[in-house]
């Protein structure tokens, strides 16, 4: 294909356009484009959506059949995606919070 057949007539304005939004995600102008973005489908996000639900898992059998005094290991990171910013560090809620959230007495014997 010789994009020049644009110039020439012999390339419609529509199948320019139909080839240009139907190029491989490896192709330099949609890389130009979308940079890192680019290099991830779908298969790549669920594979690493896969791999982050397997490395909680791990986590949560091992914090729940660790011993009650021993440290806990740090929640897993999410493989890291191109385009998605990093997540900010998840703080648990106390029982005491909860309680207060839900106008149930405490659990503490407040209220």
């Amino acid at each position: 294909m010789d994009l020049l057949d644009y110039y020439r007539g012999r390339l419609s304005p529509r199948r320019l356009r139909v080839l240009i939004r139907h190029l491989p995600r490896e192709s330099a102008l949609v890389r130009a484009l979308h940079g890192d973005v680019a290099d991830w489908g779908i298969t790549e996000h669920l594979l690493a959506g896969a791999v982050d639900e397997l490395a909680v898992g791990n986590w949560l059998f091992v914090t729940a059949n660790s011993d009650e005094n021993a440290d806990r290991p740090e929640r897993p990171r999410p493989v890291p995606r191109p385009g998605v910013e990093e997540e900010e560090e998840v703080v648990a809620t106390t029982p005491e919070q909860l309680a207060a959230f839900f106008g149930a007495p405490s659990p503490g014997g407040g209220r």
